[in-house]
């Protein structure tokens, strides 16, 4: 058979229903679907943002209203269109979009039945996708319906009492509302969306005057900083990284150690996943957060995985609007790659961070291990030897030191005794009671009266003035610099000059 060289082309549109099913698996959940809706009302300059999750089992519903410009009709219909918009095309700078889908695959994910209506110049203009509707249609097209449905009226009423605004309305929440899921449900959800639209829109709610609103069932969001910025967080000078699409920000934080925060704080730290998933790079385009808490498949040999010792390390990257191509964004806006031409840079910044991170961790907030006058004596020093490690009592500890010294003739039975604390110190124990237990481990005398504490005190310092001759101050000054005095100042140097046997 002769193939002919004629050019051909076909028209082969996307059948609408198989279309819009495929679309509803790109991986919303409810609360990063609605992150993409209220993206739209802040494009739109919308002040005050209205979420309101209405409860009616199978009836149930969600409405989105805000206070933005709004859209005309000619502007409406482009809204709703899928795909109407050209990624590629360049952009305003404060757009929060790329690929003119957000609207509507967020709320596809969601819900069977998608109804927006917006207000502009004194005219209200409502168009509807119908996903059912759709279904049944016999040619399998693109079909929107027009005008708010009657029985949902009442949920539109609120656009007659503002000047201009969009109300984005969800129905048939076959996504949220499946078999066996009961208000209480519900409820657990709608708390669940709350800390994540308070972690992503955080930089727009915070401030005196913050430059949005956002309220869920009539209840202002708290902002959720990831940095807690002004709460002790140690946190490096900011650093500008020149690409092909402009300029990356990098600024690294280390939080403070958990003994460093009462219960309530430790919490709130914690943010909407726990500790150890919020640790990582915290990626933002114009404010808003993309990506909470990654590696970004950065590493040194393999890519870091989120690990206990690192739990404390937080970054903050902004990247410009025009860089998504070359950031691999996805939809929607959860996933992000670095170029690799700034790999290495972040990846220099990230090691300190994690450095860092990982000292104040094992120290317990301590982050420079130095008393006054000179490097910390510790109790407990790790030894590395072909590729594994121990963990031994330093013989050297002004403690531990004297004791030998006098032990005479049960110096052996010591050496005996501290061989086998070495040998069981119970360190995954330790460690698994560390990652996962709701109190806080105590050491180093935390939670002890101070005269327990003078009372270990006065027997070290009267070893080291009556029976190894040091002079008072520099007894004081050796017990500064030894693990863990050097949390407690006072009481070191509120210890008497004058000794006597």
């Amino acid at each position: 058979m002769k193939l002919s060289n004629k050019k051909m082309t076909r028209h082969a549109p996307p059948k609408a229903s198989a279309m819009i099913e495929a679309l509803r698996g790109l991986g919303y959940n409810t609360a990063t679907a609605l992150a993409d809706i209220i993206d739209n009302s802040i494009a739109a300059k919308a002040t005050t943002i209205k979420l309101d999750f209405y409860w009616s089992a199978e009836n149930s519903c969600i409405r989105i209203l805000d206070n933005g410009t709004g859209m005309d009709n000619f502007e409406l219909d482009r809204a709703m269109r899928l795909g109407e918009i050209n990624p590629l095309a360049e952009r305003a700078s404060g757009d929060l979009g790329r690929f003119g889908l957000g609207l509507k695959t967020a709320s596809f994910s969601q819900c069977r039945k998608l109804s927006v209506a917006s207000r502009k110049d004194n005219s209200i203009g409502c168009l509807r996708w119908d996903l059912d509707m759709l279904s049944k249609s016999k040619d399998d097209g693109w079909y929107l319906l027009e005008g708010i449905e009657k029985k949902s009226e009442k949920l539109f009423h609120d656009l007659n009492s503002i000047e201009h605004g969009t109300l984005v309305l969800w129905q048939l929440l076959d996504r949220i509302v499946s078999p066996g899921f009961t208000e209480q449900n519900f409820l657990n959800l709608i708390d669940r969306c709350e800390d994540h639209l308070a972690m992503v829109f955080h930089r727009f709610l915070e401030g005196a005057n913050p430059q949005i609103s956002i309220l869920i069932n009539g209840i202002q969001i708290k902002p959720w900083n990831p940095f807690l910025e002004n709460r002790g967080s140690w946190s490096s000078p900011e650093v500008s990284i020149k690409t092909e699409n402009g300029l990356v920000k990098v600024k690294g934080y280390v939080l403070p150690h958990r003994d460093k925060m009462d219960s309530k704080e430790f919490e709130y730290a914690g943010g909407p996943d726990g500790w150890t998933a919020q640790q990582g790079f915290y990626v933002y385009r114009n404010k808003r957060l993309l990506v909470a808490g990654s590696w970004l498949g950065l590493g040194q040999g393999r890519a870091w995985t989120k690990e206990e010792s690192h739990r404390l390390a937080r970054i903050r990257l902004d990247i410009p609007n025009s860089a998504d191509a070359e950031w691999k964004l996805d939809i929607r806006k959860s996933t992000a790659r670095p170029p690799v031409s700034i790999r290495p840079q972040l990846a220099q910044i990230a090691d300190d961070v994690r450095a860092r991170a990982r000292k104040v961790y094992a120290h317990r907030g301590s982050y420079v291990a130095k008393g006054a006058g000179g490097p910390l004596i510790q109790a407990w020093q790790a030894e590395y030897n072909s590729g594994s490690m121990r963990y031994r009592i330093d013989r050297k500890h002004p403690s531990v030191k004297s004791l030998l010294e006098d032990a005479g003739a049960l110096k052996l039975q010591i050496e005996t005794m501290l061989k086998v604390i070495e040998e069981t110190v119970p360190v995954q124990k330790i460690w698994l009671d560390t990652a996962e237990g709701k109190d806080v481990l105590r050491t180093g005398f935390s939670g002890d009266a101070p005269k327990e504490i003078m009372d270990v005190l006065d027997v070290i310092y009267r070893n080291l003035v009556l029976r190894k001759g040091m002079s008072p101050s520099l007894a004081k000054a050796q017990l500064l610099r030894t693990e863990p005095f050097q949390n407690f100042t006072d009481l070191v140097n509120s210890l008497p000059e004058n000794l006597q046997n």
